[in-house]
């Protein structure tokens, strides 16, 4: 990929807050939590780095969601 950073803009799950993020693609996938500047709850990331694709899939969710 081009690009070493990438910009999103995401919503907070718990407060619909929208944020923008900043995505260090340079470090491939990434699974991490920051935090939201409205409500300070933790917001669960997970990028991953398709590079067949050309793209950058980032995953959202609040710390309590389960996926199955």
């Amino acid at each position: 990929m081009p690009q070493e950073v990438s910009r999103k803009i995401i919503e907070c799950p718990h407060c619909g807050h929208h944020l923008h993020v900043m995505l260090d693609i340079s470090q491939g996938d990434q699974d991490y939590y920051e935090s939201c500047p409205s409500c300070c709850n933790d917001i669960h990331m997970n990028m991953h780095i398709d590079n067949y694709h050309q793209k950058v899939q980032l995953m959202v969710d609040a710390d309590d969601e389960q996926v199955f």
